[in-house]
């Protein structure tokens, strides 16, 4: 069993209760007091001290059904998404990155050697080295709140549901649900991010996923996410059969090269 959230984004106000409550459960510290130009977006993107990032995004495309001048907000708390196949994971080369029990990828601080090879490897740039220590951090499920049979911190503190936390399996059942009651309502656009690991390949699925109502690159979503180790896998393929292809044309040019120049020595 893994657990997960699912983030409806239609349900989002922006009240930002998710990031506050993320950084008081786990003593995290503000980013600073200072214009961003980002609306109302101080923390501005994930990081090592913001596991919880509550996006603003104006769009010049009205929200179906509302007449609004010709814009529209979409709000919507990201995450990291404790992917099924975690490229932080698979890069570490220390051991301190693990599954847990719960299914979500976990940082050992006390394991980190702030190497940096998880930074790349994650396709959402999610996890991020804290430039005093150099150690990595990301959201952790709120995995000690979790061993004490709790909620995350977000989840509970969010007060419209837009965050939802449990059974990935049940969340997803639940998700397409709300998904065709918003179709049945008219909003056609809506849809869901992550659920499905097949149309996800290059992670193998998210066990944090979203419904949105526009293309994944508005909410800063790559479209199609896949883990480093993933290419790697296609390169050496690649590579492999190029040096077939050469090997095959050396071959041809020494069995036809050589009639030639038996030819030219007998003459």
């Amino acid at each position: 069993m893994a657990n997960g959230f699912f983030t409806d984004t239609t349900l989002c106000i922006g009240c930002k209760a998710c990031e506050v409550a993320c950084k008081q459960w786990n003593q995290l510290p503000d980013d600073g007091y200072h214009f961003t130009g980002m609306s109302y977006d101080n923390t501005v993107h994930l990081g090592s001290s913001t596991w919880r990032h509550v996006s603003f995004i104006e769009r010049p495309v009205p929200i179906s059904g509302q007449d609004n001048g010709g814009l529209s907000w979409l709000m919507s708390s990201d995450v990291c998404k404790h992917c099924a196949r975690a490229g932080c994971l698979e890069n570490c080369p220390t051991g301190a990155i693990i599954r847990t029990e719960f299914g979500s990828v976990y940082v050992q601080p006390d394991v980190c050697n702030g190497c940096g090879y998880c930074v790349v490897g994650c396709p959402f740039g999610v996890i991020d080295r804290n430039p005093d220590d150099g150690r990595a951090w990301k959201c952790t499920l709120c995995y000690d709140r979790q061993k004490d049979g709790m909620q995350p911190a977000c989840a509970k503190a969010c007060p419209t549901a837009s965050i939802q936390f449990g059974d990935v399996d049940e969340l997803r059942e639940h998700a397409r649900e709300r998904v065709q009651k918003l179709h049945d309502e008219g909003i056609h656009e809506a849809y869901l991010y992550g659920e499905d690991a097949a149309a996800q390949p290059g992670t193998g699925g998210l066990n944090a996923f979203f419904l949105l109502l526009d293309k994944p690159e508005v909410y800063n979503l790559p479209p199609n996410p896949e883990v480093p180790t993933q290419k790697g896998k296609k390169s050496w393929i690649s590579t492999g059969l190029a040096a077939i292809g050469v090997s095959a044309l050396a071959v041809a040019s020494v069995m036809l090269g050589g009639p030639r120049s038996n030819g030219s020595s007998a003459r």
